[in-house]
């Protein structure tokens, strides 16, 4: 939801150019939500759905803290502001995201190295 109104806000801002970064981090989690909640995350075992998660957390938070920096900094109008404070807001939910993330993570890397022989 934040990703969508950080997208709404660089529409109506001066800043137009960063809209393409909330809206593919919308669509990805999105996807992500629709691929858990319609379990083809145990449909499709070739795919390690929580390095998936991590990896898009990882890189939304980068990439949120350094279009927002840039928006705050270089527009004045309000929208480039309001997208450039809810795009602090979303690093600092997809770093806490990131955190959960890695803890799921470890797990589950820690139940795949016990599945192998030794």
């Amino acid at each position: 939801v934040l990703s969508f109104i950080i997208f709404i806000c660089y529409i109506a801002s001066l800043a137009a150019s960063f809209m393409m970064a909330p809206l593919l981090e919308f669509l990805l989690a999105l996807f992500l939500f629709f691929a858990y909640a319609s379990k083809l995350n145990e449909k499709f075992k070739g795919v390690h759905w929580p390095l998936t998660d991590f990896l898009r957390c990882v890189t939304a938070a980068i990439i949120y803290f350094a279009i927002s920096i840039a928006a705050v900094s270089k527009y004045n109008d309000g929208a480039s502001k309001a997208a450039g404070v809810f795009g602090f807001a979303a690093t600092i939910v997809f770093a806490i995201d990131f955190y959960i993330t890695f803890n799921d993570l470890v797990t589950f890397l820690k139940q795949g190295s016990s599945d192998s022989p030794d």
